[in-house]
């Protein structure tokens, strides 16, 4: 009997130690580390012979220019306020935009005359090209998040440029810019080629600083085609 007493005599100082340790406090967790603050990405972009300007003092290289300036500081990307109907299934140009959005004609290169439709055989008219780009609309544009920038893409548009009379991008409702073309090399079975020599499709912004892109086409019947896309409906590994 003795024995069993000792015994419960002994569990009960050691329910009584496991009491106190479990009251203990326990040490607060560290404050959270403050963000640091986004880099503002609203700006002005302007293209020019080679160039964008995107907001102060940051200039980025644009589709004829040869090296890329040093890259601001990379800011966290924001989420698209809304998430519209992919790209790719979008309406067709008459519907693509709000009826009210008209062409921007101050952005049209002045004199282009319409060119001959006769179809060559390696696209190189509106004729050929139309029912393609317009089949493959979602694919006129494409960003991707890379070395802390964002790069906006025109490949697609220009791998159907000799069909193409002038192009103009709009980013973030920014007032429109005429891009211009790379020439069509004639000489070639495949005209459309893009070479060293015409540059890189792209423009680099700040990191996150593409919401919307706006494309305006003129093609070489002298026919025109815009269409808008958010930043979601574009975005690419």
């Amino acid at each position: 009997m003795l024995d069993i007493f000792f015994a419960m005599v002994a569990a009960g100082m050691n329910g009584a130690q496991n009491d106190q340790a479990a009251a203990a406090p326990v040490a607060d967790p560290p404050a959270a580390v403050a963000a640091e603050p986004q880099a503002d990405s609203s700006a002005t972009v302007t293209i020019g012979e080679g160039s964008v300007v995107i907001g102060e003092n940051v200039v980025v290289q644009g589709a004829t220019a040869a090296t890329l300036a040093p890259a601001p500081a990379p800011a966290a990307t924001p989420a698209p306020t809304a998430t519209p109907a992919p790209a790719a299934t979008a309406a067709p140009a008459a519907t693509a935009l709000p009826a009210a959005t008209p062409f921007n004609m101050a952005v049209v290169p002045a004199g282009l005359m319409a060119e001959d439709q006769t179809p060559s055989g390696k696209f190189t008219t509106a004729t050929e090209i139309k029912p393609i780009l317009n089949a493959t609309r979602g694919n006129w544009v494409a960003v991707r998040e890379y070395d802390g920038k964002d790069w906006l893409y025109v490949t697609h548009l220009w791998s159907w440029r000799c069909g193409l009379a002038a192009m103009a991008i709009s980013v973030n409702d920014e007032p429109m810019q005429n891009w211009p073309l790379p020439p069509c090399h004639m000489k070639y079975t495949t005209p459309n080629a893009i070479l060293e020599d015409d540059g890189i499709p792209a423009l680099t912004l700040q990191l996150g600083g593409v919401q919307t892109i706006t494309i305006q086409v003129v093609y070489d019947d002298l026919t025109m085609d815009i269409a808008r896309f958010a930043r979601g409906d574009v975005l690419i590994p």
